[in-house]
């Protein structure tokens, strides 16, 4: 019998039609996350200044994706294992790998709001962040830290709707979210003058709604997804099979993101107009990684169900296709930033200087966002499988290690905007072709290093 509810059988039907349809609610999701970060640098930089401009960016941002970074993808594990078990049909399991993931987000959520509340303006100095920003960028990530509990539940809550299927819920709880957050900015900022706190309080009550509306649906399913409060309790065995997705994938994030902030203090030592163009680089190029972040997503959860049925061949079919569909959005995309994207630079900034060096660094990123589509699609089927090892060696060494050595020493003997920007498109083409040499080598599907389920499905043939 249909249910009334979202969830969705993605090991049927014709594939690049279930992948769109799936994929398209997360990307317009992402989307809206990206647009309600930028909301904050929109506000704060055209209304209070280039300095509270790189104080909400910066630094600033690369500790929020050093922290929260590492947790959401951890999460990711939890996807991963309730895909498999909603595509093996286990109804039990999926109960408990939900509540299990629920409470770990929980006990998470707290200690991190913890940590990050009294560690930030230590950290803050240890990067070298400009003295003038320094008092503006620790009150932002205190207050932004405090409503940690709702970023990591919102995203398990999300990652669990999405493993079933249900890719629009999530969409439209982000909507809500974007909205608010704009309201709240405008009347913070603008009316009650409360500066970059007041775009940091923004953040965390449009968070806080999110995670409610996101609860509220969990707790009234009538799905095995459903949660209820007293079964909240953590299944050992379970939670190793998500850690054991999840933590190489928030290793992996988090060396994207540690080595992302030691390039931010090398930005930093360009002063604080650079760092004001690099903060805008990001919110502009955001809206290809908002859609990178969706098609890596729905590749995940799709391979996911399908390795959980036992479709094997249908999950090479969805590589192939999918490498075929991203492929043409991540060329319109290229097109579109490069045509109209220096428009939008204005919207941030009055400084002629920041947005002329802010077009410069898109010029040299942008064309190179096809290396990174191939990495998130190859990336979101390893995981999928449940191979997390051998993408973090790679990811290490070709992104993280190498931007590291970068700024060693390309950047200490070319120090200027060309020398860090550089270290982006080196590292990811050499990343995207060590994913390419092992993934046609074939053996991550059935190898050791992919994380089996404990009662492995019979292989069915692929429709």
């Amino acid at each position: 019998m249909k249910s009334r509810e979202e969830d969705h059988d993605l090991t049927q039907g014709v594939i690049w039609r279930e992948l769109l349809v799936f994929f398209l609610p997360i990307a317009a999701g992402m989307l809206f996350q990206q647009l309600y970060n930028t909301v904050d640098a929109v506000v704060v930089g055209k209304y209070v200044g280039t300095g509270a401009l790189a104080a909400v960016g910066g630094s600033t941002s690369q500790v929020i994706n050093l922290c929260i970074g590492f947790f959401v993808a951890l999460s990711g594990g939890a996807s991963v294992v309730i895909a498999q078990l909603f595509g093996a049909a286990d109804r039990e399991a999926v109960s408990r790998a939900t509540h299990t993931a629920v409470l770990f987000s929980i006990l998470m959520g707290a200690v991190l709001s913890i940590a990050g509340y009294y560690a930030a303006p230590p950290v803050l100095r240890l990067m070298g962040t400009p003295s003038e920003t320094l008092a503006a960028a620790a009150s932002y990530l205190r207050i932004y830290f405090s409503g940690t509990l709702f970023v990591l539940l919102f995203n398990m809550g999300s990652g669990i709707l999405r493993a079933v299927g249900d890719s629009r819920r999530p969409f439209l709880y982000l909507g809500a979210c974007c909205a608010c957050n704009t309201a709240l900015d405008l009347i913070f900022v603008l009316v009650l003058h409360w500066g970059v706190a007041g775009a940091a309080l923004a953040t965390v009550f449009s968070q806080a709604l999110s995670t409610f509306l996101v609860l509220l649906q969990l707790l009234r399913s009538r799905q095995p997804y459903r949660v209820i409060p007293r079964r909240l309790r953590i299944d050992g065995l379970l939670l190793r099979r998500m850690l054991r997705i999840g933590v190489p994938a928030g290793l992996q994030a988090s060396m994207y993101n540690l080595s992302n902030l030691i390039v931010q203090v090398g930005v930093n030592t360009l002063g604080t107009a650079v760092v004001a163009s690099w903060t805008m680089t990001g919110k502009i190029d955001g809206i290809y990684w908002a859609v990178s972040n969706a098609l890596g997503t729905a590749v995940m959860s799709f391979v996911g169900q399908n390795y959980g049925a036992g479709k094997y061949d249908r999950i090479r079919k969805t590589v192939r296709v999918s490498l075929s569909l991203f492929m043409g959005v991540t060329l319109a995309l290229i097109g579109l930033l490069l045509t109209i994207g220096r428009f939008g630079l204005q919207l941030f900034s009055n400084d002629p200087a920041v947005i002329a060096c802010t077009w410069e660094m898109m010029h040299w990123l942008v064309p190179f966002y096809v290396a990174w589509t191939l990495i998130e699609v190859l990336s979101g089927t390893l995981r999928g499988v449940g191979d997390a090892i051998v993408p973090v060696v790679i990811t290490a060494a070709g992104i993280c290690g190498l931007r590291v050595v970068w700024i060693g020493t390309v950047f200490v003997r070319f120090h200027t905007v060309v020398g860090f920007t550089l270290c982006y498109p080196v590292s990811w083409t050499i990343t995207a072709l060590a994913l390419v040499l092992y993934y046609r080598r074939g053996r991550w599907l059935h190898g050791k290093a992919a994380a089996e389920p404990e009662n492995p499905p019979a292989q069915r043939e692929s429709p």
